[in-house]
């Protein structure tokens, strides 16, 4: 019996099952045929989104080779402190972790050392998020170039703790930080935060 004889005399229950072995053919057919560039146009997307996560970086801020002058340098440094701590600030931890090296060191007067941008990120998002705020005391912060690196931010910062400042109080701090511009982006790959006390009021 043909396939178009089967089809106008068999049951419908026979013939469901028929159209059905051929759809089921037809779809492995097609996966076969394009599955492979379907899979390789997904891992394209993936690429771009994530690797876009991490060069995306900051708007206006430019490659170190582009930075010609000290204003343009404290200009850029301005942006990326900005930056940090406004992902700090609202708990933007994708954010926040794309400006921070895989490899970063971070050294704290009080807390011991946090090793590798994963740990970091963590007690960021337990220790910080809804708890406390970062402000950038004006005037105190200082760029310095770093050649073949990238560059050198200090400065003095206060931290909020919001809703409960009566009991809390400010606190203050110094802090350097070492930036690196590496594969099309600027990473934190070295953190001093230091001489914590009660900010004068």
């Amino acid at each position: 019996m043909t396939k178009s004889t089967f089809l106008r005399q068999g049951t419908f229950a026979q013939q469901t099952a028929f159209l059905t072995v051929l759809a089921n053919a037809g779809e492995r057919y097609v996966m076969n045929r394009f599955g492979f560039q379907l899979r390789i146009a997904f891992l394209a997307f993936l690429a771009m989104v994530f690797g876009g996560v991490a060069q995306a970086q900051v708007v206006g801020v430019p490659p170190l080779e582009k930075i010609q002058s000290q204003a343009e340098l404290d200009k850029a440094l301005t942006a990326l402190d900005a930056a940090l701590f406004d992902a700090y600030n609202k708990c933007d931890l994708e954010k926040f972790g794309a400006l921070i090296d895989e490899n970063v060191e971070f050294y704290h007067d009080q807390g011991g050392v946090t090793l590798g941008r994963a740990a970091l990120v963590e007690s960021v998002k337990n220790n910080i998020c809804g708890k406390v705020t970062r402000e950038l005391v004006p005037g105190t912060l200082q760029v310095f170039y770093m050649k073949g690196y990238g560059a050198i931010e200090m400065g003095v910062h206060r931290f909020h703790h919001p809703g409960h400042e009566d009991t809390e109080g400010v606190g203050e701090g110094r802090f350097v930080h070492l930036w690196q511009y590496k594969d099309g982006a600027w990473r934190i790959t070295r953190v001093l935060s230091y001489d914590h006390h009660a900010a004068h009021k």
